[in-house]
């Protein structure tokens, strides 16, 4: 009010000052602009496993609970339906193991390659995996739902109905993999990164995402938790492709121009 008034007193003070205000907005203005604005997505920080050269042949002995595996290879492997829950493996190379309803709940796998593995209902829940390169896994129903995965590549192969419910991912990368009906609800993801693999009816329901960078997936399909999205970052051609979802969520009806009015005079006749 101040500022019309003096704009109409006709002796120049009310327009130096409105100048003066406009000047000073748009220095404000110019620095808001200068600010950095903060865009890229952090990367993960993939796993450097170095295995060495003296592993010593698993003696084929069974799983034991709370068993100490320290530089061990297991080759090819029938592990399953044993009972290795709370066990340790550091520095240890498992290539070719079936793991059919494997118990290895709250075991902590540390340093350490896991190749070819094969099983349905292997038990991991609560289990740590920290430095860890998975390659070429053929899992189903695998239970995840607790674990802490850091630093952990997961490379190539297919996993069907993995339970990641409730877990911790932290710098952590899907590459070349088949993910079926992967269930991340109320998982917390850090810096995870999906790279050419195929994300099939995924469900991020109550889920909390950071700097997850979803753009590389071959294809993506959420089945649930749209709406905790935030957080990741998409493509645009992964924006139209979602684009259905996101209107669902929202209660948006997508009709053509007229379209509803002819639907009208339809039901009406």
């Amino acid at each position: 009010m101040v500022r019309r008034a003096s704009v109409g007193t006709g002796d120049g003070r009310g327009v130096r000052g409105q100048g003066a205000a406009r000047s000073g907005a748009g220095a404000r203005g110019r620095g808001r602009e200068a600010r950095p604005v903060e865009r890229r997505v952090k990367g993960a920080r993939r796993p450097e496993v170095r295995l060495p050269g003296d592993l010593r042949p698993w003696d084929g002995a069974g799983l034991e609970p709370d068993g100490d595996y320290d530089g061990v290879r297991f080759e090819d492997a029938d592990l399953g339906g044993q009972d290795g829950g709370g066990a340790s493996f550091m520095d240890c190379a498992l290539t070719g193991c079936a793991l059919d309803e494997t118990r290895l709940y709250h075991a902590r796998f540390l340093d350490t390659v896991v190749t070819a593995p094969r099983g349905v209902g292997t038990n991991l829940a609560e289990s740590t995996f920290r430095d860890v390169e998975v390659r070429e896994a053929r899992l189903g129903g695998v239970q995840l739902h607790g674990a802490v995965l850091e630093r952990v590549l997961i490379r190539g192969g297919k996993i069907d109905y993995a339970n990641f419910r409730a877990a911790r991912l932290k710098d952590v990368v899907f590459e070349g993999c088949v993910l079926v009906e992967p269930d991340f609800g109320g998982a917390r993801l850090e810096r995870v990164e999906f790279v050419d693999c195929a994300l099939k009816g995924a469900d991020f329901g109550q889920s909390s995402l950071t700097d997850v960078d979803l753009r590389g997936a071959a294809s993506l399909e959420i089945a649930r938790g749209v709406d905790r999205l935030a957080g990741a970052v998409i493509s645009p051609a992964q924006l139209l492709d979602l684009a259905p979802v996101l209107a669902a969520e929202l209660g948006l009806r997508v009709l053509a121009e007229g379209a509803g009015e002819q639907e009208e005079q339809r039901a009406t006749r």
